[in-house]
C-alpha cells in the first residue's frame, strides 16, 4: 500500500484538498456514533458534496467474517465481498454509496500490513514500532480510500468521514487515536474536525442530566491530543440549555457547537435534528467549503417526509422473524431494516415479533411450555413469515415446522439464505416424502441430501472463504413473481438482478428436476446454471425464497424487491399490484392533479428518484394506498 498524497478536487477545485471528519465516542459504546456519522454524511451530501466514509474497529480481527452474531452484530458484505462491520451497512442506506472492503480498518489488517511489509525489507532494517510504523500505515491508508470513488458517477469524493469505533481510553484504540493526533496536522487545520459522541446520563433517582462523564470523556480525548469541535451530547430526553452551557464550560467548546441527540422516534429524524442545530453551517465554515449547493437540496425535505410518514402510519402490518439470534436485534440488523423500508413504501407500519427457533421445536414443550406456546401463539397470528441466514444445526428443526406452517396456511413467506434452504428441506421431506432429507451441514449421513456444501468454499479455513460479493442471477422464465417485482414500474425486460451472497452451502443441482415436479420452482440461476439462487412456490399467494442476501441493497426510499414483495402479499396489497401489470405512471393510470396533495407527493417521489439516479419505478408505489 502506498501513500497517495495529492489534493483530491473539493467541489471542482482542484486546489482545495480532501477534508477529514473524525467521530469519536465517549463513556460507553453503542452510543449511536454510527447513526451520527450517517447523518452527518446525509447533511454535507445534501449541499452537493461527495462523501465517503470510513469504519474503525479496533480489534485484532481481520474483518468481521469469523464473527458469532452475538459477538458484534451482522456481517455486513459489500460489493466486493468484504464482510464488515454492521456500520458500514448504515453508510451505505443513508448516502446511498456503494463502499468497498477497505473503508472497513481494523487492527488486524493495519497489523498484518505492517508485518508483510517488515518480511519484505520494507522498513530496511529499522526496528518496526507503534509509532511511527503502525500510525503512519494508519493515516495512509485513510488518505487512501478517502479518494476511492464510492458513487454512481466514479467522482473522487470531496470529504471523508470516519468513525471511530469502541470508547476513548480503550487500550485497543490507542494507536489510532495517537495516528489522528498526528493526522491533524499532516493534513492541516483546515481539512481535519473532530466530533465527539458522549453520553448524558439521566437517572431516574434525580431525574438530573448529568454532564460529568461528557467532562471526564472530554479531558481524556484533550490529553490525548485531540480537541473536540462538536460535541453531540446523546440523551434520552432532549438536552436542556443548562446543560449544554455546563459542557461548554467545562469542556473548552462554545455553547453552540454543543449539540443534542435525544432518543427520536425514528432515526430518520436524526439528520434533521443535526440541521436544525445548524452542524451543516459550522462545518462548512470550519473546513473552508464552498458546497455546490448553499442550501440543503430535495434530499433533505425528503428525509423529513420519510420521518413524517414513518410517524403518521396507523395500518400495521404483522411479520414474524424465526431465526437463530433473535435475542440480540443487531444480529439482524439489515433484515429489519429491509422489512420496514418495504413497510414504509408500502404506508404500513411494521409490527415484527422475533420468535428463537428453538422455541418452536417439539422438545421446548417439555423443557419450557410458556416460551413454546407463546411462540406458536405469535406465529399464529403473524400476516407474514421470514426466515433469514446464519449457521448451525441450533433451531434448524423449528425453522423448518416454520416453513411448513407458512406453506400449508397460505401464509406469505420469505426465506433469505439459510431460509431458502430450510424451505426446499421442509418441501422435500413434506411433499416429495423424503423424510430424511436434510442439509450436509446438519445431517452429513443424510440419504436425500437436498443441500450440499461447495467445496471450493471450504478451503480448510473459515474466513473469506464463503461464496460473497454481488453476483449475477438469471431469470430462467417470465413466469416469475420476483422477476416482476424487480422490474415493477419499467418497460425494460430484465434478464438478471445482482445482489449480494454469503453462503458456503446450496441446493442440491441433482435434485432440482424431482422438486420443481412438484411445484417448487427454481425460477433464477446462477450464470453458470449450477447454483439454485430464486425459488417460487406455486399455488402460493407469496411463497419466495432466494439464497442471497437482498437486505444488502435496501435503502430507505428504494426497498428491496423481494422484501417489498412478503410486505405487500402480507398486508393484502400484491394481488392487486401484479393486476396492473406493476406499472402505476401517474399519468396513465390516473388523473393527474399537481394540486392535488397525494399527487404532489407522488411528484416529489419521481424527481426523489430521478435525483438519485435510480429507476423511475421505485416511486410507484406511493400510489398504492390510494388504490384500496
Amino acid at each position: 500500500m502506498t501513500s497517495n498524497t495529492s489534493a483530491s478536487p473539493v467541489c471542482g477545485d482542484s486546489k482545495k484538498d480532501m477534508k477529514y471528519l473524525l467521530v469519536s465516542g465517549g463513556v460507553i459504546s453503542g452510543v449511536g456514533k454510527g447513526v451520527i456519522t450517517s447523518s452527518i454524511g446525509t447533511l454535507l451530501k445534501s449541499v452537493g458534496l461527495k462523501v465517503t466514509a470510513i469504519k474503525i474497529d479496533p480489534y485484532l480481527n481481520i474483518d468481521a467474517g469469523t464473527f458469532s452474531p452475538y459477538e458484534h452484530g451482522e456481517v455486513f458484505v459489500l460489493d466486493d465481498g468484504g464482510e464488515v462491520d454492521l456500520d458500514l451497512g448504515n453508510y451505505e442506506r443513508f448516502l446511498d454509496v456503494t463502499l468497498h472492503r477497505d473503508n472497513n480498518i481494523t487492527t488486524g489488517k493495519i497489523y498484518q500490513h505492517v508485518i508483510q511489509k517488515e518480511r519484505k525489507g520494507d522498513y530496511l532494517g529499522k526496528t518496526v514500532q507503534v509509532v511511527p510504523h503502525v500510525t503512519d500505515a494508519i493515516q495512509e491508508w485513510v488518505q487512501r480510500v478517502a479518494r476511492i470513488p464510492v458513487g454512481k458517477n466514479d467522482e473522487t469524493p470531496d470529504i471523508c468521514v470516519i468513525e471511530l469505533g469502541g470508547t476513548i481510553g480503550d487500550i485497543e484504540g490507542m494507536p489510532f487515536v495517537e495516528a489522528f493526533r498526528q493526522f491533524q496536522f499532516r493534513v492541516g487545520h483546515q481539512n481535519f474536525t473532530n466530533i465527539h459522541v458522549s453520553l448524558v446520563p439521566q437517572p431516574s433517582s434525580t431525574g438530573e442530566q448529568k454532564t460529568k462523564p461528557t467532562q471526564n470523556s472530554v479531558r481524556q480525548l484533550r490529553g490525548l491530543g485531540l480537541s473536540p469541535d462538536v460535541i453531540v451530547c446523546r440523551s434520552k430526553n432532549p438536552v436542556s440549555d443548562s446543560v449544554k452551557e455546563k459542557v461548554s464550560n467545562f469542556c473548552h467548546v462554545p455553547p453552540d457547537q454543543v449539540l443534542g441527540v435525544q432518543d427520536c422516534s425514528s432515526i430518520y429524524r436524526v439528520p434533521l435534528l443535526l440541521e436544525q442545530q445548524g452542524i451543516l453551517q459550522f462545518l462548512v465554515k470550519r473546513l473552508a467549503i464552498s458546497p455546490p449547493s448553499p442550501q440543503p437540496k430535495i434530499t433533505l425535505h425528503q428525509w423529513k417526509n420519510l420521518a413524517d410518514r414513518y410517524d403518521s402510519h396507523s395500518k400495521e402490518v404483522r411479520i414474524v422473524l424465526v431465526g437463530k439470534y433473535t435475542k440480540l436485534e443487531d444480529a439482524y440488523t439489515s433484515v429489519i431494516k429491509a422489512l420496514k423500508h418495504a413497510s414504509l413504501l408500502c404506508r404500513h407500519r411494521l409490527v415484527l415479533a422475533c420468535v428463537e427457533a428453538d422455541d418452536l421445536e417439539g422438545d421446548s414443550l417439555q423443557k419450557n411450555p410458556p416460551k413454546y406456546f407463546e411462540a406458536w401463539k405469535l406465529l399464529s397470528e403473524a400476516q407474514g413469515l421470514i426466515v433469514p441466514g446464519g449457521f448451525g444445526t441450533r433451531g434448524t428443526e423449528g425453522m423448518v415446522v416454520a416453513a411448513k406452517f407458512a406453506r400449508e396456511r397460505k401464509l406469505p413467506f420469505l426465506g433469505v439464505c439459510l431460509g431458502m434452504q430450510i424451505a426446499v428441506i421442509e418441501f422435500a421431506r413434506n411433499v416429495l416424502g423424503l423424510k430424511d432429507a436434510n442439509s450436509t451441514e446438519f445431517d452429513p449421513s443424510t440419504t436425500n441430501p437436498v443441500v450440499i456444501e461447495m467445496p471450493e468454499h471450504n478451503p480448510g479455513q473459515m474466513g473469506a472463504t464463503m461464496r460473497l460479493g454481488k453476483r449475477k442471477t438469471l431469470f430462467k422464465t417470465n413466469d416469475s413473481l420476483l422477476k416482476k417485482l424487480y422490474q415493477f414500474g419499467s418497460t425494460s425486460d430484465y434478464k438478471f438482478v445482482e445482489e449480494r451472497h454469503r453462503h458456503r452451502y446450496e441446493i442440491n443441482p441433482n435434485m432440482i428436476t424431482e422438486i420443481e415436479k412438484k411445484g417448487m420452482i427454481f425460477v433464477g440461476h446462477s450464470t453458470d446454471n449450477k447454483r439454485m439462487e430464486i425459488m417460487e412456490l406455486k399455488d402460493h399467494p407469496y411463497y419466495v425464497g432466494v439464497q442471497y442476501h437482498p437486505e444488502y441493497l435496501t435503502r430507505p426510499i428504494t426497498p428491496s424487491a423481494p422484501y417489498l414483495g412478503l410486505i405487500l402479499a402480507s398486508s393484502g396489497k400484491l394481488s392487486r399490484f401484479l393486476t396492473r401489470g406493476c406499472q402505476l405512471s401517474p399519468h396513465t393510470s390516473y388523473d393527474y392533479n399537481p394540486d392535488d396533495e397525494l399527487d404532489d407527493e407522488v411528484t416529489q417521489a419521481f424527481s426523489r428518484f430521478g435525483n438519485l439516479g435510480l429507476k423511475e419505478s421505485e416511486a410507484d408505489s406511493v400510489f398504492i394506498e390510494k388504490t384500496d
